[in-house]
This record gives C-alpha cells, structure tokens and sequence, in this order.
C-alpha cells in the first residue's frame, strides 16, 4: 500500500464490536454489503477500514449510522462456511478517520485519513503504564473472566498506546467507552481515560459481587425452604395426607391474596394458614384452623351494594307491599332524605313493636327491597345463651362464630338490612345475658367494632340497618330499648284489614292454591262478615288463614264440581266455614248493674274486658277472681278503699264493708291479667253495684285510679281504641293526660268513637252510670 496520508479502501461495519490496531481476530460477515465490501478489498490489495455501528440492533446502517474513527486492518485469511456466512481473519493496523464515504450502494467505500498518535513527557507515560498495569491486575482478580496468562501477555508491552489497546479490548466496557479510548490521539490523555474507567468497573465488580454474595445466601434460604416444605410434604404423606394438603395450602392461598380483606385480616388468615400447613392433616387443630380460615374468606368485608336513594322508588314499594303504617314508611324515607343529603350515615336502629300479624317482618323485607339492599333474619326467640349472639372461643370443641356474624355471611354484603325477630323472646340463664351482648350490636358508637368470640378480630357493623320486632316492650331490658328508636304498631281498623285482604292477602292465597283471578271472587260484604264474626286479632294472620280455607274450599269446587267460576258472598260464609267463631259487637245488650267494661292492652293487641262485681251479706270480705296480677288486685283494692272514703258523697251506705261481702270477678278465668288500666272500670263497678245504678252499656273506659280517686294515663290508647270499635262501643273515657296519644288513631276509629277526657273518678261516674242516685240496702 503507497505510503500516503490518504487512501480510499472498502468499509466494514461492525455491530457490537470493535478492533483496535495490532489486534489479530475473527470476524463473520453476512449483510450484502459487508460481503461485496469485503470481496472488493479481496480483489485490491486486501485492505479495509472496520468501523463500528453506533446501534447494534441496526441491521441496514446508513452513513449517519456508523462512527467516523476505526481502524485500517488487512485480510489474513478468508473462508466460506456452508451458512452462506463469510469468516475473515482481520489484522488491525493504524487508527483512521473517516473523510468522505464515496460508494454506499452496493458496498461502502470511503476516503481515510490515517491518525497518528501523539506522545508526552516519557517518564510520566511510564508512570501511568505501571498505573495502569496495577489497576489492571486487580481488575483481573475481581473479575474471573481474563486468566493470569492475559495478564502476563500485557506486562510485556512496552509501548504506552499498544498497552492501552489492548487493555482496553481485554476490558468489559461498552462500545461507546471503547469508541472513546480509539478516538484519543494523546497516549497520555488515553491512558488517563482508561485508568479512570477500570476504576469504575472495578466498583462495578465490587457492587456485582456484594450482589451475589446477598443473592445467594437468599437463594440458599429459599432453597432450604423449599427442601424443609419437600420433607414435610414427604412426612405428611406418610403420615396419610392423601387428598393433597399442599394443593389445599396453595389454594387457600391464593384465595386470600385475591379477596377483599383488609390487610390487617390477611395477616391474620396467612399466620393461620402457615401454622395449618405444619400441622398434621389428622390433629384435632387441624380442622379447627381451617374452620377458621373459611369463615374470614366468607364474610364480607368491603363489598357493598349501592344503595336506592329515589324516595319516590322507595315510598311505591313500601305502598305495594303494606297498607297503612304510615309512620315507619314516613321513618325509612326519612332516613333515604338525611342518607342523599349527607352521603353517609350510620344505620339507623329500628324496633317495630306490635301484635302478631300486623307485618313486622315483612316490612323489614320491604325496607330491604326499597334501599335495593340484601336482607337477612335471625330469630332471638328463646335464645339464652350469651356465646349464640358473640360467639364461641375457638378453643371449644364445636365452637362457631354468634348468631350476628352468621348473619353476616348469608348477607355477603356489609351493608344488609338484619333483622331482628322477637327481641323481646331472649331469655338468661346461667350461661349469661344475650341481652347484654346485643348492647354493642345496636349501640351506631360501639358498632363500628364490634368483636366476636370466634373471629377475634374487630368486624364493622356500622353500615348495617338493624330492625328488630318485638310484641311487648315491657320484656325488653332498659338499656338495649334505649338504644333503639320504638316505632309503635297498632293492630287494624276493619277498613283497614279490608283493603289489606282484597289487595295483598286474597291475591296470594289465589295464587298459592292454584286458582286464578277469574276463578273466585270474595265480596266485599263477604269479607267484612269474615273480619268481624271469623276473626278476633289485632293482626290479619287468622283473617289470611280463613281466606286460604275459603280458596282451598273453592278450589274443591271447581274440581269436583266442574265449575268456572265461585262467587262467595255473605250466606254462603257459614256453609264453607261453618258457624260463626265470635259474636260481632261485645257490648252488654242492656245497661248492667255491677258490670262494667274495660279495655285492655294485651302482647296480642287491644281488647275489651268485662268486669263483674256482685254483694252478699257478709261481714266485709272482698274477694277477688279471674287469675288476676298483683297489679290488678292492689287496683281493685284501692278502688275499695276510695268508695269506703266517699262512701256519703256517693250516696252509699257508710257501713257497707260490714254488712257485706263483695265479689269482683273478671271472666275468662283461664287467661292471665295485669295491668294498671283497670283502676276505674273496678271502681265504676263497685259503685255501680253498691247503688244499684246501672252502667251504660256503650261505655268502655281505661284508667289507673289512685286512693285520693284522681284518674292516672296508661298506655296502648291506640290498640285500646281499636278494640272498643271492634266491639261496638261508642264512647270511651280516657286519662286527660292521655289526650295526647289521640293523634295516632286512625280517623276512621275516630269518626266512631267519642272520647271523654277525665282526671278525676267523679267524671268517670257522672258518665258512666245511668239512672238517679239512691241508697244501697
């Protein structure tokens, strides 16, 4: 080759690779335009210029592709292999740059000017050389990638630029770090450069193998892990775990990574899984852990449905399903109103307390389908034991989560509506009060943590809508009522259990039994004739009862007797039911001596009661019948003790007690009575007996008296009242501080009725008694 600064020569580019000069190595070409580049440097005088490709990944470089500066090298040696591929023996001579590239169609071919290197002050080459040669020893030791034979190999160079090269093409550098050491012309300033990146991959290695170090205690650990899991898979097989139990663990696993628990939860269930897993499949504990781990992925913890806050959706639903009960529709909605304002509340807790039959329990379902919120019942009748409300501790055989979480499980949501039946049924023994664990399930401050023996960890109850039912308030202990909002329900007006029975219940009993609409029609009068003479209850369930006979009757018919179609009016009530149950109307016929009707408040509803006062000669003993309460008897004592105290202002007898014995009577023997309402119907009684006055027989009355004859308010107007229309009464005498319970009465019950107010028993007999007064024999 001429001796010239410049020549033109065939390029090569290189991808991931680059040679420095006096380097001797391998190359396999394959691209186009490296095999036509590389048979023209064949053709001429063997010659070409190497320069590596700035991306590697490129596989058509362009001129904008390659590096400017690479190296003039010589083909010693060329072979084709059978690929089709071309492998070269290449020899590297000088540094060049890159002037002009002249051919890049089928070959690149370039101008190059050769790069002469540039030397400095020798001693200090020298120092650096030996710098160099030391940092590259123990780079050397650090990395085991260059043999002890590399190292020797380098000491024997005694040219600081050769030395350089080939330190830098023994390194595991970049190639843009290499590019960079072949572009420096200055020995000293390559040297520098390199000496500096040693360095840096000397901390590299050192990084790399604390790296390592730490990777593989870890993976030593994982596996010993994994051999300790092997053996106790091995062991518990032979311990006759036949179905699997790793299987199992996995997918419990699994199942707790992707459910909704909170993470504190989580913790909990994967602390329990590790401890089953170790456990043998035969122990007792075995079973009693996985119980445990079941119940936390079944319960509901975040999911939550949303809640229907349309008022209007909610007021259609509540009307679909019940007549009436005006004020716990007016309730619910109330709560949607304060729910759509606020966008958050705690749920309210209700308690529907009422007869039996009036629809507690299905208007708990309604609010459930009115909110578009899941609903679930338990019922606390005859619970006694504490542990069925909290729960068991797991250390018990057959322990088991309350009754409260159970329940939480069959909603699958947090926000259900729960129902709570007959909460007034709980009972205590020696096994603790049920009562008193259900103060933190109805306390909206206490709920939100609410713990369970069995789960131990603190379960959410805030979002819940608790409703309880009860039939008497008086059996529920003072301060769980406290914490729940009484929402009174009466029985029904005949009006009332009309509309209810034409539009909910005849229309279920039709269906139930197999008929259609235009199978069988009840008249109305029909109807009202089965509400007064088939029924007595404050409820509709014995009314629903006799229309399912009526329906089955009637079904019979139609089969039997190949009819379309039945009509059942008012006659033909008694050849399908049979005679009359009850007699319409429990007024007297006539104005009574001695006998005066009051009105009672029952678990069951209002009802009229009759009291009965006869005299004979005697020395003054008053005896007292009807299986009557304490309550009832000091009522009728006191009343006693008023007469004998206004025995002259009454116009009776002062001596009466002395010459007589006095019988007070309240029929129905059989069933039990107290109560302090029947304070001044005994009183009216007793006067009415001891002056030979009649009671008018359209009278009903219901007050407590005291010894000075003031008239005490009771409780239950409502459900008194409605007895009194049901029983054909026209005037009641009520408490004056009663006065304030007549805005719950129905208007149609009102319509009929005239209230009398009175405070004291004075009223009570002025109008009461019929007749003149006269003096008893």
């Amino acid at each position: 080759m001429a001796e010239t600064n410049k020549v033109q020569v065939p390029l090569l580019p290189l991808r991931g690779l680059l040679v420095f000069p006096t380097m001797v190595l391998h190359l396999d070409v394959g691209r186009d335009k490296s095999v036509n580049a590389l048979e023209k440097a064949m053709m001429d005088d063997n010659y070409i210029f190497l320069s590596a490709q700035k991306e590697s990944a490129v596989d058509e470089p362009e001129v904008t592709d390659i590096y400017r500066v690479g190296t003039m090298a010589k083909v010693k040696q060329m072979l084709k292999l059978p690929n089709g591929t071309i492998r070269v023996l290449v020899e590297g001579l000088y540094r060049g740059q890159i002037i002009e590239f002249i051919e890049e169609e089928e070959q690149f071919e370039v101008e190059i000017e050769e790069l002469k290197e540039v030397h400095g002050n020798k001693n200090e080459e020298i120092a650096l050389m030996r710098s160099l040669l030391d940092q590259f020893e123990q780079y050397i030791k650090m990395s085991k990638k260059i043999s002890k034979e590399t190292l020797a190999t380098v000491s024997d160079i005694d040219e600081p630029g050769r030395l350089a090269d080939i330190v830098t093409s023994h390194l595991s550098l970049n190639i843009k770090d290499k590019q960079e050491i072949l572009e420096i012309e200055d020995v000293k300033k390559r040297l520098h450069r390199l000496i500096a990146l040693i360095n840096n991959e000397r901390e590299v290695l050192n990084l790399e193998k604390k790296i390592g170090k730490r990777v593989k205690k870890s993976m030593e650990q994982t596996q010993k892990e994994y051999y300790l899991r092997e053996q106790m898979k091995a062991i518990q097989k032979e311990l006759g775990d036949k179905d699997g139990k790793a299987g199992e663990v996995a997918n419990l696993r699994e199942k707790v990574e992707n459910s909704d628990m909170p993470e504190r939860i989580v913790k909990v269930a994967v602390k329990e899984l590790d401890r089953y897993e170790k456990v043998p499949q035969s122990s007792a504990e075995s079973n009693v852990i996985r119980n445990y781990i079941d119940w936390l992925l079944s319960l509901p913890w975040t999911n939550e449905t949303e809640d229907n806050l349309d008022i209007n959706h909610a007021e259609d639903t509540l009307n679909e399903d019940h007549y009436g009960l005006e004020k716990v529709k007016e309730r619910v909605l109330e709560y949607l109103a304060v729910q759509q304002l606020t966008q958050s509340i705690k749920g309210p807790i209700l308690c529907l307390v009422g007869p039996p039959g009036v629809g507690k329990t299905s208007l708990a379902k309604s609010i459930a389908r009115s909110l578009d919120r899941n609903f679930v019942r338990i019922s606390l009748g005859g619970v006694r034991d504490e542990a069925e409300i909290r729960g068991h501790r797991r250390t018990y055989v057959g322990a088991m989560p309350g009754r409260i979480i159970q329940g939480m499980k069959k909603a699958e949501t947090i926000n259900p509506v729960f129902l709570l039946d007959e909460i007034d049924k709980m009972a205590s023994d020696f096994r603790g009060d049920p009562s008193s664990a259900m103060l933190e399930v109805l306390d909206p401050e206490q709920n939100s943590t609410f713990s369970d023996h069995y789960i131990e960890e603190i379960y959410d109850l805030s979002k819940v809508m608790f409703v309880a039912t009860a039939n008497n308030l008086g059996s529920i202990p003072g301060p769980l009522l406290d914490r729940m909002e009484v929402i009174s329900i009466a029985g029904y007006t005949e009006v009332e259990k009309l509309h209810i029975a034409k539009e909910h219940l005849l229309t279920k009993q039709i269906e139930e039994n197999g008929l259609s609409k235009g199978q069988i029609q009840v008249r109305d009068e029909a109807l009202i004739k089965l509400i007064r003479r088939y029924t007595r209850e404050a409820g509709v369930r014995g009314l629903e009862r006799q229309l399912a006979s009526i329906c089955r009757k009637a079904a019979k018919i139609i089969v039997s007797e190949n009819k379309k179609r039945v009509v059942i009016t008012e006659k033909q009530l008694e050849n399908l039911l049979g005679k009359p149950l009850f007699r319409y109307g429990m007024m007297e016929e006539e104005d009574q001596v001695g006998a005066a009707t009051g009105l009672a408040y029952t678990a069951a509803g209002g009802d009229t009661l009759s009291i009965e006062v006869s005299l004979a000669p005697g020395k003054g003993k008053l005896t007292l019948t009807g299986k009557l309460g304490d309550v009832m008897k000091e009522s009728a004592q006191a009343a006693f003790s008023y007469i004998r105290s206004r025995a002259e202002a009454l116009n009776i007898d002062p001596d009466f007690h002395e010459n007589n014995d006095i019988h007070i009577h309240v029929p129905e023997g059989a069933t039990p009575k107290d109560g302090p309402s029947a304070g001044i119907t005994m009183a009216t009684a007793l006067v009415s007996a001891l002056t030979g006055r009649p009671v008018k027989k359209e009278v009903g009355m219901t007050g407590e008296i005291t010894l000075r004859g003031r008239v005490l308010p009771i409780g239950g107007l409502k459900e008194k009242s409605l007895s009194a229309h049901r029983a054909g009464l026209t005037t009641i005498l009520i408490p004056a501080d009663n006065e304030k319970d007549l805005e719950d009465i129905p208007d149609s019950v009102k319509e009929d009725l005239t209230y009398i107010k009175v405070n004291h028993l004075d009223e009570v007999l002025k109008h009461a008694l019929a007749g003149e007064n006269h003096e008893s024999n």
